[in-house]
Protein backbone atom coordinates (compact mmCIF):
# COMPACT_ATOMS: atom_id res chain seq x y z
CA UNK A 1 0.00 0.00 0.00
CA UNK A 2 2.38 2.32 -1.00
CA UNK A 3 -0.27 5.07 -1.63
CA UNK A 4 -0.79 5.24 2.58
CA UNK A 5 2.87 4.27 3.88
CA UNK A 6 4.78 5.80 1.08
CA UNK A 7 7.91 6.75 3.94
CA UNK A 8 7.30 3.27 5.32
CA UNK A 9 5.56 4.44 8.51
CA UNK A 10 1.80 5.84 8.75
CA UNK A 11 1.74 9.40 9.31
CA UNK A 12 -1.47 9.82 11.32
CA UNK A 13 -2.33 13.68 11.45
CA UNK A 14 -4.45 13.93 15.19
CA UNK A 15 -5.96 17.61 16.64
CA UNK A 16 -5.41 18.47 20.79
CA UNK A 17 -7.39 19.87 23.13
CA UNK A 18 -7.53 19.92 27.01
CA UNK A 19 -10.26 17.44 27.08
CA UNK A 20 -11.21 14.57 24.77
CA UNK A 21 -13.74 14.05 21.97
CA UNK A 22 -14.21 11.64 19.17
CA UNK A 23 -12.05 14.46 17.18
CA UNK A 24 -9.46 15.73 19.71
CA UNK A 25 -6.96 14.12 21.73
CA UNK A 26 -5.48 14.69 24.82
CA UNK A 27 -1.76 15.02 25.75
CA UNK A 28 -0.07 13.40 28.80
CA UNK A 29 2.68 14.93 30.88
CA UNK A 30 5.32 12.84 28.92
CA UNK A 31 4.09 14.52 25.39
CA UNK A 32 2.77 11.21 24.58
CA UNK A 33 -1.54 11.61 23.10
CA UNK A 34 -4.51 9.75 23.93
CA UNK A 35 -7.85 9.60 22.92
CA UNK A 36 -10.38 7.69 19.54
CA UNK A 37 -7.77 8.95 16.74
CA UNK A 38 -5.03 7.80 18.06
CA UNK A 39 -6.19 4.39 18.75
CA UNK A 40 -7.62 4.25 15.13
CA UNK A 41 -4.60 5.45 13.74
CA UNK A 42 -2.93 2.68 15.57
CA UNK A 43 -5.34 0.17 14.87
CA UNK A 44 -4.71 1.03 11.30
CA UNK A 45 -1.29 1.05 11.25
CA UNK A 46 -1.30 -2.68 12.65
CA UNK A 47 -3.37 -3.45 9.76
CA UNK A 48 -0.89 -2.24 7.64
CA UNK A 49 2.32 -3.91 9.67
CA UNK A 50 3.52 -0.63 10.11
CA UNK A 51 4.37 1.61 13.11
CA UNK A 52 2.49 4.58 13.54
CA UNK A 53 3.60 8.06 14.36
CA UNK A 54 1.75 11.05 15.12
CA UNK A 55 1.96 14.20 13.92
CA UNK A 56 -0.49 16.58 16.21
CA UNK A 57 -1.57 19.71 15.89
CA UNK A 58 -3.71 22.60 17.68
CA UNK A 59 -6.79 22.72 15.06
CA UNK A 60 -7.82 21.05 11.77
CA UNK A 61 -7.28 23.24 9.93
CA UNK A 62 -3.62 22.34 10.35
CA UNK A 63 -4.12 18.61 9.50
CA UNK A 64 -5.95 19.70 6.12
CA UNK A 65 -3.13 21.79 5.33
CA UNK A 66 -0.20 18.82 6.22
CA UNK A 67 -2.24 16.15 4.38
CA UNK A 68 -2.58 18.53 1.21
CA UNK A 69 1.29 19.44 1.00
CA UNK A 70 1.57 15.44 1.65
CA UNK A 71 3.24 15.65 5.30
CA UNK A 72 0.64 13.01 6.47
CA UNK A 73 -1.12 9.79 5.25
CA UNK A 74 -4.17 10.14 7.11
CA UNK A 75 -6.13 12.35 9.28
CA UNK A 76 -9.99 12.39 11.07
CA UNK A 77 -11.96 15.75 11.06
CA UNK A 78 -15.16 16.97 10.22
CA UNK A 79 -16.36 17.18 6.72
CA UNK A 80 -16.93 20.30 4.83
CA UNK A 81 -17.36 21.89 1.30
CA UNK A 82 -14.08 23.91 1.27
CA UNK A 83 -12.11 20.69 2.34
CA UNK A 84 -13.42 18.11 -0.37
CA UNK A 85 -11.36 21.11 -2.63
CA UNK A 86 -8.54 19.97 -1.25
CA UNK A 87 -8.40 16.75 0.32
CA UNK A 88 -10.64 13.23 0.20
CA UNK A 89 -12.76 11.75 3.09
CA UNK A 90 -13.80 8.33 3.42
CA UNK A 91 -16.44 7.09 5.76
CA UNK A 92 -18.18 9.41 8.75
CA UNK A 93 -17.86 7.88 12.81
CA UNK A 94 -19.22 10.09 14.52
CA UNK A 95 -22.21 12.97 13.76
CA UNK A 96 -21.36 16.22 15.02
CA UNK A 97 -23.50 19.42 16.23
CA UNK A 98 -21.57 23.02 16.21
CA UNK A 99 -23.33 25.68 18.88
CA UNK A 100 -22.32 28.51 21.52
CA UNK A 101 -20.82 28.27 25.12
CA UNK A 102 -21.37 31.37 27.17
CA UNK A 103 -20.38 32.70 30.58
CA UNK A 104 -22.71 33.14 33.66
CA UNK A 105 -22.86 36.79 33.06
CA UNK A 106 -24.52 36.40 29.34
CA UNK A 107 -27.86 36.99 27.90
CA UNK A 108 -27.78 34.81 25.36
CA UNK A 109 -29.84 31.66 25.59
CA UNK A 110 -30.67 30.68 21.88
CA UNK A 111 -28.64 29.76 18.84
CA UNK A 112 -30.47 32.69 17.27
CA UNK A 113 -29.85 35.47 20.28
CA UNK A 114 -25.83 35.30 19.34
CA UNK A 115 -26.48 37.14 16.23
CA UNK A 116 -26.41 40.73 17.31
CA UNK A 117 -24.22 43.48 17.22
CA UNK A 118 -21.56 44.05 19.74
CA UNK A 119 -21.20 40.45 20.02
CA UNK A 120 -18.14 38.77 19.98
CA UNK A 121 -17.89 35.10 18.80
CA UNK A 122 -14.56 32.99 18.95
CA UNK A 123 -14.17 29.97 16.65
CA UNK A 124 -10.79 27.72 16.02
CA UNK A 125 -8.89 29.00 13.28
CA UNK A 126 -9.47 27.32 10.06
CA UNK A 127 -12.23 24.78 10.84
CA UNK A 128 -15.64 23.81 9.87
CA UNK A 129 -16.78 25.41 12.95
CA UNK A 130 -16.24 28.66 12.16
CA UNK A 131 -16.81 28.94 8.30
CA UNK A 132 -20.24 27.57 9.33
CA UNK A 133 -20.69 30.43 12.26
CA UNK A 134 -19.18 32.94 9.47
CA UNK A 135 -22.31 32.11 7.30
CA UNK A 136 -25.00 32.13 9.96
CA UNK A 137 -23.68 35.39 11.77
CA UNK A 138 -24.69 38.76 10.21
CA UNK A 139 -24.48 40.98 12.98
CA UNK A 140 -21.22 39.75 14.87
CA UNK A 141 -17.75 40.44 15.12
CA UNK A 142 -15.65 37.09 14.62
CA UNK A 143 -12.62 36.49 15.88
CA UNK A 144 -10.19 33.29 15.10
CA UNK A 145 -8.36 30.98 18.09
CA UNK A 146 -5.20 29.13 17.00
CA UNK A 147 -6.20 26.09 19.72
CA UNK A 148 -9.03 25.67 22.07
CA UNK A 149 -7.59 26.55 25.02
CA UNK A 150 -6.41 29.82 23.50
CA UNK A 151 -10.50 30.17 22.56
CA UNK A 152 -11.72 29.14 25.89
CA UNK A 153 -8.84 31.84 27.43
CA UNK A 154 -10.60 34.67 25.56
CA UNK A 155 -14.16 33.37 26.56
CA UNK A 156 -13.41 33.41 30.58
CA UNK A 157 -11.08 36.52 29.95
CA UNK A 158 -13.98 38.71 28.91
CA UNK A 159 -12.63 38.75 25.05
CA UNK A 160 -15.15 36.76 23.96
CA UNK A 161 -18.92 36.53 24.43
CA UNK A 162 -19.65 32.93 23.10
CA UNK A 163 -17.19 30.53 21.84
CA UNK A 164 -18.34 28.38 18.94
CA UNK A 165 -17.74 24.36 18.84
CA UNK A 166 -18.99 21.07 18.59
CA UNK A 167 -21.41 20.35 21.48
CA UNK A 168 -19.54 17.37 22.43
CA UNK A 169 -16.75 18.86 22.94
CA UNK A 170 -18.23 21.79 25.37
CA UNK A 171 -19.35 20.02 28.67
CA UNK A 172 -15.34 19.56 30.03
CA UNK A 173 -15.27 23.57 29.89
CA UNK A 174 -18.97 24.26 30.78
CA UNK A 175 -17.60 22.28 34.00
CA UNK A 176 -15.04 23.96 34.62
CA UNK A 177 -16.77 27.22 34.82
CA UNK A 178 -19.32 28.09 37.24
CA UNK A 179 -22.84 29.19 35.36
CA UNK A 180 -21.77 28.67 31.82
CA UNK A 181 -23.70 27.11 29.81
CA UNK A 182 -24.06 25.67 26.41
CA UNK A 183 -26.73 28.00 24.26
CA UNK A 184 -30.08 26.20 22.63
CA UNK A 185 -29.84 24.94 19.18
CA UNK A 186 -27.09 24.15 16.72
CA UNK A 187 -25.61 26.21 13.74
CA UNK A 188 -24.02 23.19 11.90
CA UNK A 189 -24.37 19.45 11.72
CA UNK A 190 -21.83 17.44 9.88
CA UNK A 191 -19.68 14.36 10.29
CA UNK A 192 -16.15 13.39 11.37
CA UNK A 193 -14.63 11.08 9.08
CA UNK A 194 -11.42 9.68 8.00
CA UNK A 195 -9.55 11.60 5.19
CA UNK A 196 -6.52 11.28 2.92
CA UNK A 197 -4.39 13.67 0.51
CA UNK A 198 -6.03 13.66 -3.05
CA UNK A 199 -5.67 11.92 -5.79
CA UNK A 200 -4.71 8.47 -4.20
CA UNK A 201 -7.49 6.30 -5.01
CA UNK A 202 -6.03 3.24 -3.53
CA UNK A 203 -5.24 4.85 -0.39
CA UNK A 204 -8.84 6.13 0.12
CA UNK A 205 -10.59 2.68 -0.69
CA UNK A 206 -8.21 1.11 2.10
CA UNK A 207 -9.12 3.69 4.52
CA UNK A 208 -12.94 3.45 3.66
CA UNK A 209 -12.68 -0.01 3.91
CA UNK A 210 -10.56 -0.22 7.18
CA UNK A 211 -13.15 2.07 8.96
CA UNK A 212 -16.36 0.88 7.85
CA UNK A 213 -15.41 -2.49 9.46
CA UNK A 214 -13.63 -0.89 12.44
CA UNK A 215 -17.50 0.24 12.87
CA UNK A 216 -19.05 -3.00 12.66
CA UNK A 217 -16.61 -4.80 14.55
CA UNK A 218 -16.73 -2.68 17.68
CA UNK A 219 -13.14 -1.04 17.21
CA UNK A 220 -14.62 2.35 17.07
CA UNK A 221 -17.13 1.62 19.99
CA UNK A 222 -14.25 0.56 21.86
CA UNK A 223 -12.25 3.82 21.07
CA UNK A 224 -15.11 5.68 22.50
CA UNK A 225 -15.54 3.93 25.56
CA UNK A 226 -11.45 4.17 26.35
CA UNK A 227 -11.41 7.75 26.09
CA UNK A 228 -14.28 8.19 28.47
CA UNK A 229 -17.30 9.00 25.90
CA UNK A 230 -19.78 6.31 26.62
CA UNK A 231 -22.65 8.24 26.09
CA UNK A 232 -21.56 8.66 22.53
CA UNK A 233 -23.25 7.33 19.58
CA UNK A 234 -20.93 6.41 16.35
CA UNK A 235 -22.35 7.12 13.45
CA UNK A 236 -24.02 3.80 11.39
Amino acid sequence: MKELISTGKLRVGVAFAPSPSPLFVVKAKDGTVHGVTVDLGNELAKELGVEAEFVVAPNTGELVDALEAGRIDVSFMPVDDERKKRIDFGPVYFLVESTYMVTEASDLHKVGDVDQPGIRVVGIANTTTIRAAARSLTKTTIMAAQSIGDAVEMLTGGKADAFALSRDSLPPFVAKLPGSRIVEGGFQFTGVAIAVPRARPAALAYVSTFLEKAKSSGVVRSAFDRAGLQHLTVAP
